[in-house]
């Protein structure tokens, strides 16, 4: 008698037990733990984060945070920790949390244009994935990738196509960098190649060309005919005088990349710059901007005319009056002059 009530009470403590560790079960893996209201929210965990780094993201965002604790080191995750942007979704229990941000790194889509140095463009870059501003630079500027893949300083801006790509937001300078030169060689493709061998250019060259396209014009419609004037000059060996390409060498020559030029002065033009196209025939050395895709293409399939002036039209703003002659281009530039005069523009 006296064994069965023993017998009786271990099994009584074995029912407490294994209801507690259901409990457990339920509460500390299954039942839902988030306390935020929206349909999800994002995690992002640096390369070597620890446990407390990834709690402290994950505290405001559960109800029971000690139950997380409990199950994350049950299940060895707390040293184990994977790097990465993970999705938390709502409602969802302990369990999924884990397994979320254990395995399923969600890439992210980034975006880039209109970059006017390689600095800019890896400072937008730092903005967007865990690689910093100084680690992205250094990758990009790399005088032994540049020189391997056929670049330059001047034109490592050109090897960055604007557009929209995905990536782990914990990827590498590095890795970055050579997912962007694929992306390049994808985009230059034998059509593209055979068009800018047509035109006597390198990629580069179309790129550098391309940039002052896009400076000078913001209608994407009026680019090829633009263009088209750039490709005359340069077939009958005329300087491009570009405006852009001097506001860009003023910029360099003050190292204030931060000014705001309107107007370009005749003693701008006398700036000792390879940039300045004014005093130096030929396509600047490298891009002084970022073309859109519109403007690269717009080079390549440039608009075949007669046309070797162009100056602003100030009664269809955003446009440009063309001319053939100087003489016809001397009374639409007066025209523009008399107009910016009126404006008050001086610099």
């Amino acid at each position: 008698m006296y064994y069965k009530k023993i017998l009786g009470a271990i099994a009584i403590i074995g029912l407490i037990v294994a209801a507690y560790f259901a409990y457990f079960i339920y509460g500390a893996m299954l039942q839902p733990n988030t306390a935020f209201n929206n349909e999800e929210a994002y995690i992002f965990v640096p390369t070597k984060a620890t446990y407390q780094e990834v709690r402290e993201q994950l505290e405001p965002l559960l109800k029971d945070i000690d139950g997380f604790d409990a199950l994350a080191e049950q299940k060895k995750y707390v040293t184990n920790i994977k790097a990465g942007r993970f999705v938390i979704k709502k409602d969802m229990s302990n369990n999924d949390i884990i397994n979320s941000i254990r395995s399923k790194n969600v890439p992210l889509k980034i975006a880039f244009n209109n970059q006017e140095r390689i600095e800019d463009l890896a400072g937008r870059i730092a903005f967007q994935i865990e690689a910093d501003s100084l680690s992205l630079l250094k990758s990009m500027t790399s005088p032994e990738f540049l020189s391997k893949n056929g670049f330059t300083k001047e034109t490592a801006l050109a090897m960055y196509v604007p557009n929209r790509y995905e990536v782990y937001w914990n990827t590498s300078a590095d890795a970055f960098r050579d997912k962007m030169l694929k992306e390049y060689n994808r985009f230059w493709t034998s059509n593209r190649f055979e068009k800018a061998k047509n035109l006597n250019l390198s990629p580069d060259q179309v790129v550098a060309l391309a940039a002052i396209v896009h400076k000078e014009t913001a209608k994407v419609d009026e680019r090829p005919r633009v263009a088209g004037v750039y490709l005359n000059r340069i077939k009958t060996g005329m300087p491009l005088q570009a405006d852009p390409t001097v506001i860009y060498a003023v910029k360099k020559e003050s190292k204030d990349f931060n000014r705001v030029i309107k107007r370009v002065l005749y003693k701008d033009l006398e700036i000792d710059s390879k940039y300045n196209t004014y005093k130096y025939r030929g396509i600047p050395p490298g891009p002084i901007f970022m073309p859109d895709v519109s403007a690269i293409d717009a080079v390549l399939n440039a608009e075949n005319h007669n046309y070797y002036y162009f100056v602003a039209n100030v009664k269809n703003f955003g446009y440009h009056k063309f001319a053939k002659t100087l003489s016809q281009h001397n009374v639409n530039k007066q025209e523009y002059i008399r107009w910016i005069n009126k404006q008050g523009v001086n610099r």
